[in-house]
This record gives C-alpha cells, sequence and structure tokens, in this order.
C-alpha cells in the first residue's frame, strides 16, 4: 500500500516538493499539507487542476497546529518537512512532535527536487533572509545583460491567492502587477526587476514556468527566498552571506545546504559590519567550502532629501519577512535613519493596530521598526493605519517598492535605495564571464 504523506510548509517548498517528487509517485498519497510562518494560507485547498488525476479532488491545506491530529486522524505514515528560514532546533523539535505522534520524519535534498534546464543557470541563494539576495540578483542580472546575454528571472514562489490562477506568472510590466493582484511581500520582489526592464516568472508549477523563461532566455537567473535551495540545477551557485549573522549558517535549516555547495560566496554589507564579523563570516562559510569564490561586497545606502530627517522623529518601514521570520533587529532604514541625523526611531509597537499589532505580539523581538506586511486587504490597511497613529515627524522607507504608491501616508516620507557594490577583487564581472566562456 502507497504510505500516506502529509507534507508540512508555507506556500512555496511544500508545493514543489509534492509537484516534482510526489504527484505522480505510486509509492505515495498525500494526504493533506499544513502551512505556518506566512498568514492567512491555511484552510483552503491544493487545487484538483494542478494536484494531477490521482488527486481528483485535491489536497487540503490546514494550519500546522494540527499536526498531532492531522497525524491520528488520517494515519499518516510520514511527514515531509518542507519549508526554510528556521533554526535547527526548530526542525528537530518538528521531528519530535511528528515521532511522537506516530509518524516517520522525512527531509527531501535538493538531487531529489531540483529541476534540469536546457539553458545555463545562475542561482542566488542566502545563508538567511535579509542578507542582500535581491540586489545580489540585480548585479547579476545587469552584468550578464552588459556581457550580451538574454536574462529571465524567475523568483522563489509566494502563491498567497488562487493557486490555479498563479501557476504560471510573468511579469514584465507594473499593469502585469496589478493584474496578478499581488501582495506587497510579491511586488517588492518582482518590481525591481520590471523596473530595470527585466522579465521574472513565479507561481506553483515550476517545471512549466522553466519551459516558458527557458524560451526566452540565454541564461535563467534563480531568484531565491529566504535560506531556501534552488528549485532549478545551478551551473553556477551563489550564497550571499549577512555577517551581521555571521553563525547562522551553521543554525538555521537549509542555509549549510547552501553554502557546502555554493560556487561563489557574496559577503555583503562589509560597510556596515564589523572587521571581526566580516571574518568570521569568512572563516565559517570557507571551513565548509574551501573551494568556493568569496566577493567581498557593500550595499550602500542612499536616501533622497536626507536632510529632511536631520533632528526629526523618525518612523522607519522595511521589509516584512526579514524583521519576522527572518529576525533581523534592523535594517537599512534605521542604518540610515541614524547615519544621517534622524533625532529618534520611533518604535510603532505601541501605535500599532489590527493584524500589524498581531504581527508585533507574534514576533516580540522585533526591534523598533514597522514591517510593511501586506498579505491582504486588511494587513495594508492596518500598516497605513499604524503610520498615522505613529507621532513621527518623517517617515523612511526602505522596503525594495515604494510603499507611497500602495498606501496613503500623512506624513513626509522618504525613500532608502541600495545596490549591490564589490570591493575589490574578484568582482561579478569576472566570475560570470569566466562562466560564460566555460558554457560556451
Amino acid at each position: 500500500m502507497a504510505q500516506r504523506v502529509l507534507i508540512m510548509g508555507a506556500a512555496g517548498r511544500d508545493f514543489h516538493n509534492f509537484n516534482v517528487y510526489f504527484r505522480t509517485n505510486p509509492d505515495y498519497e498525500v494526504v493533506a499539507f499544513t502551512a505556518t510562518q506566512i498568514p492567512y494560507i491555511e484552510n483552503r485547498r491544493y487545487p484538483a487542476e494542478l494536484a494531477g488525476a490521482r488527486y481528483p479532488t485535491g489536497i487540503p491545506i490546514l494550519g500546522e497546529s494540527e499536526l498531532e491530529r492531522l497525524i491520528a486522524d488520517e494515519r499518516i505514515d510520514t511527514a515531509v518537512f518542507s519549508y526554510s528560514d528556521v533554526t535547527y532546533d526548530h526542525v528537530m523539535h518538528v521531528s519530535a512532535r511528528v515521532m511522537a505522534a506516530g509518524a516517520n520524519f522525512m527531509l527531501l535534498g535538493p538531487a531529489q527536487t531540483m529541476l534540469s534546464s536546457t539553458k545555463p543557470v545562475v542561482a542566488i541563494c542566502a545563508s538567511r533572509t535579509g542578507a542582500g539576495k535581491s540586489q545580489t540578483s540585480r548585479a547579476v542580472v545587469r552584468v550578464l545583460r552588459e556581457l550580451g546575454q538574454r536574462v529571465v528571472s524567475v523568483r522563489h514562489p509566494m502563491p498567497y491567492g488562487n493557486l490555479v490562477a498563479q501557476a504560471v506568472q510573468r511579469f514584465a510590466t507594473l499593469d502585469d502587477l496589478v493584474t496578478h493582484r499581488v501582495t506587497i511581500e510579491e511586488r517588492e520582489e518582482y518590481e525591481p526587476h520590471i523596473v530595470s526592464g527585466g522579465v521574472i516568472y513565479a507561481g506553483v508549477d515550476y517545471e512549466r514556468i522553466l519551459r516558458q523563461a527557458e524560451a526566452e532566455a540565454d541564461v535563467v537567473i534563480w531568484d531565491g527566498g529566504n535560506n531556501d535551495l534552488p528549485f532549478f540545477k545551478p551551473d553556477l551557485w551563489v550564497v550571499v552571506i549577512d555577517p551581521h549573522r555571521a553563525d547562522h549558517g551553521l543554525r538555521y535549516f537549509p542555509s549549510e545546504v547552501n553554502l557546502r555547495l555554493a560556487d561563489v560566496f557574496v559577503i555583503n554589507k562589509v560597510e556596515t559590519a564589523s572587521f571581526e564579523q566580516i571574518e568570521r563570516a569568512r572563516e565559517l562559510a570557507l571551513q565548509l567550502n574551501p573551494d568556493a569564490v568569496v566577493i567581498d561586497a557593500a550595499s550602500p545606502i542612499f536616501v533622497e532629501e536626507s536632510a529632511t530627517m536631520r533632528g526629526k522623529r523618525v518612523l522607519v518601514i522595511e521589509d516584512g519577512p526579514t524583521l519576522t521570520h527572518g529576525e533581523m533587529k534592523f535594517g537599512a532604514g534605521w542604518v540610515a535613519a541614524r547615519r544621517f541625523g534622524a533625532s529618534e526611531v520611533i518604535d510603532p509597537k505601541p501605535y500599532a493596530v489590527g493584524a500589524i499589532a498581531e504581527t508585533f505580539a507574534k514576533y516580540p523581538e522585533t526591534g523598533p521598526i514597522l514591517p510593511a506586511m501586506g498579505y491582504s486587504d486588511q494587513q495594508v490597511a492596518d500598516l497605513e493605519e499604524t503610520i498615522r497613529c505613529t507621532p513621527a515627524d518623517v517617515v523612511l522607507i526602505a522596503t525594495p517598492i515604494d510603499l507611497r504608491r500602495l498606501i496613503t501616508i500623512d506624513k513626509p516620507a522618504l525613500r532608502v535605495g541600495y545596490e549591490l557594490q564589490e570591493i575589490g577583487e574578484p568582482t561579478l564581472r569576472q566570475v560570470l564571464g569566466d562562466f560564460l566562456a566555460t558554457k560556451r
């Protein structure tokens, strides 16, 4: 008889693991998914249109809080852990819950879940959320274009809406973001590629996505999410490391797998980290993978009309996932506020309302920064109201997109920007030039 399987995820890796490993495998019957980390992604179904002929009614998606009940009631044989950006302690704690409830605990490796491409693939991954993948991906795309390549990017999934409609998504214009009704988190990842003239795909069915991307690309970029592994087999595997959290590559799953398999390390944020932090990051990474090429890089901060915040009380808004399950206490906005003379960074927690207050309650270690949560219309409304209630003179927007286009901000608001800049040699141009020469 087929093993009865429960896939534990967060609306991304879990669906991919199902599609490539379980969907047509007669040795397994997937009974349910569980969901965590991301709000509003449970109590729905993985649709029959995507689940395939063996699952004519689709597959239920329930909360991870129901794990033990599901294992007992559904006679689960094996639970498959399929999400990322969590501590090793968390993974083993979940495994203990699974085994105590009577099931096996399973992890799938990259060799079992990566798809092969007919085109060269450059993957950009990281040791943790917030390390600087986005600006690194943009820099890689820019260099490859300068080297005469047609480049198409594919982003790690964020399918938080209608899964059938989101199966294959292609974004080439800002209107496409409206058509696909993306969340703030999705917009933060897609919009910078579009603004720079690029094309980026995302969705649920990454076999179909890859084949469409290959048709219009000389090189495919895997633009990774948090610290997860690539869905496509890389020909060049780039891993970005945050020296402010140097040891996280050895404490968070699956960071260490990325580090051990990387061809290139990018040690980012060298302009804000100490020498000791930078060298610690280098030492730990090279202990795991001494053959990797190491690029030192900065992400210098630029603020429009920076003098406006001097002597002012500032509310800083940063990328949501980086502050929540990414566990960053501060980011580029906080650094900019201190650097350009703000008299105070106002902590928004006492003024948070609705879903934003719930986010702070769930992630109490978040620093004095407002996460740009926007997974639903209500969250967006609560974000806007929290900004209105916070007694700041200036709002500093350090998200990858300009929130002023999406919400009404009743205070003077400034944008923070940052792009990757390599320090010394080797550079991305040298590494990518050598890579293209070998592929030719």
